[in-house]
């Protein structure tokens, strides 16, 4: 009797840091979305990250002034934050499909608030033609 009442005290355990787990996670998210909707076009990046800095100059090039936070230079709450993206860009439903090629984390863009996506998702935008358009339709660009 003892030993069922000490696994379900465990459980109790375990389910209590999963729902703490689940809700601080909720928070990462919501904070991402708070600071992807602060500005026309929000660049997530990390200092030494070359492709960051393609993306980065890619955006400057077409005349658009993007906020960014650089996530290496934002210790504990960076890493949670990349954490987060690196969910969102993960291919397949729950992330992280099985024989897909790992996204990488950074760089993230977000248009008007929403997710564009990395840096092959930017390069096919801009090389389309798309990127323009959808630079405009958030008011990064008013040519």
């Amino acid at each position: 009797m003892l030993r069922m009442q000490q696994q379900v005290e465990g459980a109790l355990v375990v389910g209590g840091m999963a729902e703490a787990e689940e809700h601080q996670e909720a928070a990462v998210y919501e904070r991402v979305a708070r600071m992807a909707g602060g500005n026309a076009v929000v660049v997530f990046s990390a200092s030494g990250c070359c492709m960051c800095h393609v993306v980065k100059r890619l955006l400057l090039g077409l005349g658009v002034g993007p906020t960014v936070y650089e996530l290496d230079q934002m210790g504990g709450a960076g890493r949670e934050i990349q954490a987060a993206l690196a969910q969102l860009l993960s291919p397949g439903p729950g992330g992280g499909g099985g024989h897909h090629q790992q996204t990488p984390a950074v760089p993230v863009v977000f248009v008007g608030g929403r997710l564009l996506g990395g840096v092959e998702k930017v390069m096919a935008c801009h090389i389309n033609g798309t990127l323009v358009p959808l630079l405009k339709e958030a008011g990064a660009l008013w040519l």
